[in-house]
């Protein structure tokens, strides 16, 4: 499954395959019998997760719901069940009930750093930028969080879209001071950087990018302002060239 955690994208990357009831041979003392397990329901509700994101990627968006209430149905505090629920109604547009289950979530998780995430990026999606941009920096704060690099990428981008382009600069640097090879941030910081005249510094990072990732179209237009904006007509050609041969 694709796992992504971009603002306009599918974010639950936490899904894990599990069984609902599981058999074990104990052979210490029955040799040979077969004892049935039941998984609890933690487990019973991270299945129905798993099965119900399989349908959503399928596009099959009623089998999808059934499972994710299920999953609640099995463990209604467990936050990624409330979390599933809260994306699949921030997905088909009924954003009251998607804020309902984010409520939730963070009414009994607040120091659960995905749920501090998750929720920074509803809000930033509606509008609500300060504190969108006060969950992210709870989140990046919380001592064993692994998502910082994330955090940090998408409170860049929460801040663009709200036009404070100085701290989407500060954002996405410290981006790629977690994860030095992330693409949106590294074309992204490069863009503030050549509005900035910080041209050195810019084309280092889309020389970086098109090492990694080959020379895209969104580097190279880059490229093209950058020289330009640099005097130098004839490379500024050269790369636009490579885009309309």
């Amino acid at each position: 499954m694709k796992c992504v955690r971009g603002l306009s994208s599918s974010f639950l990357c936490f899904a894990l395959l599990l069984t609902g009831c599981v058999t074990i041979t104990d052979k210490g003392r029955t040799e040979g019998k077969r004892v049935a397990v039941k998984a609890n329901p933690i487990e019973k509700a991270q299945s129905r997760i798993t099965l119900g994101l399989a349908y959503l990627e399928q596009g099959d968006k009623i089998r999808a719901l059934e499972n994710f209430q299920k999953a609640y149905q099995h463990a209604p505090s467990y936050y990624r069940a409330q979390l599933t629920l809260a994306h699949y109604y921030e997905l088909v547009g009924n954003n009251q009930r998607a804020q309902t289950f984010y409520s939730q979530a963070m009414a009994t998780h607040r120091t659960n750093g995905d749920v501090l995430h998750l929720y920074a990026t509803y809000l930033c999606k509606q509008g609500n930028y300060r504190e969108a941009d006060t969950l992210f920096n709870r989140a990046i704060a919380l001592p064993n969080y692994v998502g910082i690099a994330d955090s940090y990428e998408n409170a860049g981008f929460c801040a663009l879209k709200s036009g404070n382009s100085q701290r989407a600069q500060h954002y996405f640097a410290r981006t790629l001071d977690y994860d030095a090879n992330r693409p949106n941030s590294l074309l992204q910081l490069a863009k503030l950087e050549i509005d900035d005249d910080l041209l050195v510094q810019a084309r280092a990072r889309l020389m970086q990018f098109n090492q990694i990732y080959g020379a895209r179209k969104s580097s190279l237009k880059l490229l093209v302002t950058l020289e330009t904006q640099a005097g130098n007509i004839s490379l500024a050609q050269r790369y636009q060239n490579q885009i309309t041969p």
